[in-house]
């Protein structure tokens, strides 16, 4: 890429603390009440973690001592942190700790990462450094011979898939994604995530929508984090399109339910699922969350 159109596409926009108000405020939180969604902007992501988890019902609600903990962050791309294609590692690192505070035995993070060389993702993310200094354990998602054969209760097209063995065996799953464009799947976010967590991604491609909806069925997170202080609104996933725009949303989205912090961050990027890609419309109609944001509680913290 040339130095000009790598330059451009690091330009970022600033966005002021109205940006929440996309997403409305549903039903009335009740004081002592554990809102449905939680959604805050602030400047660390670590800091923002702490405020929505404190008003989610705290890490312990999530997790007990002794309990293996995942944290599935998207660290597809081999790019640094202000590239905003991975999840920002600073808020990958204030969960694992949080997480082992709360008592976790282990807490393990991986992805199976797009780009080959999976160690540099790691590295040139900035997660491994992040995970390894508040006491988490990195481990390979690129290595076939771990994955186990799972057949996928109730899928409709992924009926079975390779599933890395992290999803199966921990007690504690927390879903971390990075928010921004996909040109396949309009948005990544939370359910499109759950991709890292099976080998066949070839497989996923011939049906994608569905195979998005399929994944999250192996395991519902109990946890979704989303990160957004740095957002891809054109151009992604991989930030390498002199066509990618970056905003400078400096935002995080939390919630038990997948899909209703997929339909929050989708009304954060102002885009629209066309009927053959709707993954959230299909993931309610099967049960793993509710699309229907007028229904919960949310709390917006600016």
């Amino acid at each position: 890429m040339f130095r000009r159109d790598f330059l451009k596409g690091l330009i970022f926009t600033a966005v002021t603390a109205g940006l929440l108000e996309r997403i409305p405020l549903g039903a009335a939180v009740k004081k002592g009440e554990a809102p449905d969604l939680v959604a805050v902007k602030g400047k660390s992501p670590g800091d923002m973690f702490d405020l929505a988890i404190a008003e989610i019902g705290g890490m312990g609600a999530f997790v007990r001592k002794g309990q293996s903990v995942l944290v599935k962050p998207n660290i597809g791309w081999k790019t640094p942190p202000q590239d905003g294609a991975d999840t920002n590692p600073e808020l990958v690192g204030r969960i694992v700790k949080r997480a082992l505070e709360a008592g976790a035995s282990k807490v393990i993070v991986f992805d199976h990462t797009c780009d080959k060389d999976w160690v540099s993702c790691y590295k040139l993310s900035g997660i491994r450094d992040a995970v390894e200094k508040a006491g988490g354990v990195m481990v390979t998602g690129n290595n076939l011979d771990e994955y186990r054969k799972v057949k996928i209760k109730n899928a409709k097209f992924m009926t079975e898939a390779l599933v890395h063995p992290a999803l199966l065996d921990t007690d504690v799953v927390i879903n971390v994604p990075v928010l921004k464009n996909h040109g396949g799947a309009v948005m990544t976010c939370a359910m499109k995530n759950y991709m890292g967590v099976v080998w066949d991604r070839r497989l996923m491609h011939k049906s994608l929508a569905q195979s998005i909806v399929d994944s999250v069925l192996i395991r519902k997170p109990d946890l979704n984090v989303v990160d957004a202080s740095l957002v891809m609104t054109s151009g992604g996933p991989t930030g390498r399109s002199p066509k990618t725009r970056r905003v400078r949303m400096d935002s995080l989205l939390m919630s038990r339910d997948i899909v209703a912090v997929d339909t929050a961050a989708l009304k954060m990027l102002r885009l629209t699922l066309p009927s053959e890609k709707d993954y959230l419309t299909m993931g309610a109609e099967q049960g793993l969350g509710n699309c229907d944001l007028a229904k919960l509680k949310i709390k917006r913290i600016v």
